[in-house]
């Protein structure tokens, strides 16, 4: 395990406990998209299904698994149940189907085999890649966020992008290339690259974060 693998998980890591102590902090999940979250759990339980065979593995790949998937799935629970009257189904409006479908395509038109295992896999790597695109529509909708959502969203956005030079480092160090997972970050990595520049130029200079309506 490389470096840059251990800073794009830690930084993934953060990315939770920081949504977490913004809602409990707040009392309210206000901002925060209730389709991504869905999203990013259809993702880890398509992706992670070899967990139940490999536990005895990897214990470090294993906790973390459980840990986004169950820590996914409390986030949901909390934005159903205790901060639901936060919830805006007017402003959180993005059309999440097309890019279900648009992944599952992707998944049976370029697997590495056609086992349901592989495919389920191609499928959570494409739909991570257009996960965001809700959160950033409602971001774009409003106009504005607030700062502690921003280091949200800076902290998710740095995990996959740090994930970048760890495949470049497993494709020179260990002759191990992965055309699939390399595309789809590349293309969530772009996605976020709007955000990184208004992040830097406004919010690490204590200024509010605020977009074009």
């Amino acid at each position: 395990m490389n470096l840059f693998r251990i800073l794009g998980d830690l930084s993934h890591l953060v990315s939770i406990f920081i949504l977490l102590q913004k809602m409990r902090s707040t009392r309210s999940c206000a901002g925060i998209s209730l389709r991504t979250q869905i999203l990013y759990l259809m993702v880890y339980c398509t992706r992670y299904l070899d967990i139940f065979w490999t536990f005895n593995a990897s214990l470090y790949n294993s906790s973390m698994k459980l840990v986004f998937i169950l820590s996914t799935a409390y986030t949901i629970y909390l934005m159903r149940t205790v901060y639901k009257t936060a919830l805006d189904p007017q402003i959180d409006t993005f059309a999440t189907y097309y890019l279900v479908g648009g992944a599952g395509l992707l998944a049976v038109l370029f697997p590495y085999k056609y086992t349901v295992y592989e495919v389920l896999w191609s499928f959570s790597i494409w739909l991570e890649s257009v996960a965001i695109l809700p959160q950033l529509f409602m971001l774009q909708r409003t106009g504005e966020a607030e700062t502690i959502t921003t280091h949200y969203l800076f902290a998710l956005g740095a995990y996959r992008a740090l994930y970048i030079p760890n495949w470049l480092y497993r494709w020179f160090l260990e002759g191990h290339f992965d055309p699939i997972a390399t595309v789809a970050g590349i293309i969530q990595t772009l996605l976020y690259s709007d955000f990184f520049y208004i992040y830097y130029t406004k919010v690490l200079k204590g200024k509010k974060f605020e977009l074009p309506v």
